[in-house]
């Protein structure tokens, strides 16, 4: 197995090498990527040091597997370019998603929608990978018609820089490189990414297409709210569902223990609940505060919380690959 990393020198590209290590991904030669000013830094990966190389040179390795953290721009250059000599991207960018001939990839979801010919599989939005976990048991048990949903997103969401900023305004060095156009420690941004002509930011309106697209049903009716909080750690979501049918809690909540990747934390008496304190670190999506909604019939409101440089970005990118191989697909 010859697997590179594009972006390794990210927050997600990081998180990618420690998941690679934790999850024991079979790796024989490992090539590591990243912009011109990286080039010579090293890293190690199980005790072995490795040098970050050109994107060139490691197109010339021929790698089966290329898991991509680099942007948008460098994707739609690089990933037909690996595509063509058979190389399988994985990409963790906006560049593919909407794509009408990519797959948009949870694996607990809709792995089995893959195929030997995908060379190009795209990587959700952070928020929506754990939105989609809950909503798809959910949407195949009752039926969803109608979902509204509001972000508490980490600063680790918009990358190193970000972090710096929240830090350093903690410190009160306000005159430090910003990212936001408003301080974040202490305030609250309603404003994840950069408006559209109608009002809504990129962030929201990626919530509502991919989720739509994961879930493989365009008649699901879908709202968003994205906004950015002094967070380091996970992302939240509050979340109000109408569905086609009268959902039963305790049903729901039998139905999640079940689920791999899934863990309910709802126990109000003992204030347990999904934090991001807690969801820091870990590859599972927490969920609850399930609650009837009794202002509208057949309507739920709960709570989602994951990480969303693990299963948010890094972890799921690695267990389509770990399908792929266990598909003999790479």
């Amino acid at each position: 197995m010859k697997l590179g990393i594009v972006g390794v020198t990210g927050m997600v590209g990081r998180v990618m090498m420690e998941v690679l290590e934790y999850r024991n991904f079979p790796v024989d030669e490992l090539y590591i990527s990243a912009s011109k000013k990286s080039i010579g830094k090293e890293f190690f990966f199980r005790k072995k040091k490795y040098q970050v190389i050109s994107i060139q040179d490691l197109f010339s390795k021929d790698p089966d597997v290329v898991l991509f953290s680099a942007g948008s721009s460098i994707s739609k250059e690089w990933a037909p370019k690996f595509s063509e000599i058979g190389t399988t991207v994985i990409d963790n960018s906006s560049a593919w998603r909407m794509d009408p001939d990519k797959k948009l990839i949870v694996p607990e979801i809709n792995i089995s929608s893959l195929s030997k010919r995908d060379k190009i599989i795209a990587n959700p939005n952070c928020s929506t990978i754990q939105l989609v976990m809950i909503l798809h048991p959910l949407h195949l048990k009752y039926g969803i018609n109608r979902v509204i949903v509001s972000t508490y997103q980490s600063v680790t969401g918009t990358g190193k820089k970000a972090v710096d900023q929240l830090n350093n305004e903690k410190k009160s060095l306000m005159n430090q490189e910003k990212v936001y156009p408003h301080p974040i420690y202490q305030n609250v941004l309603p404003h994840c990414d950069s408006f559209g002509e109608n009002g809504y930011t990129i962030e929201e309106i990626k919530l509502m297409k991919e989720t739509k697209k994961i879930l493989n049903d365009q008649n699901i009716a879908i709202t968003a709210t994205a906004v950015r909080v002094p967070v380091i750690g996970g992302h939240s979501e509050s979340v109000n569902v109408t569905f086609n049918r009268e959902p039963n809690i305790d049903d729901i909540y039998e139905m999640f223990s079940k689920k791999k990747g899934i863990v309910v934390q709802d126990d109000p008496s003992k204030n347990i609940y999904p934090m991001p304190l807690l969801a820091h670190g870990k590859d599972e999506v927490f969920v609850g505060r399930f609650r009837k909604d009794y202002s509208f019939s057949n309507s739920l409101n709960f709570w989602i919380v994951a990480d969303n440089l693990r299963k948010g970005a890094a972890t799921n990118a690695i267990q389509i690959a770990e399908s792929l191989i266990e598909k003999k697909y790479v």
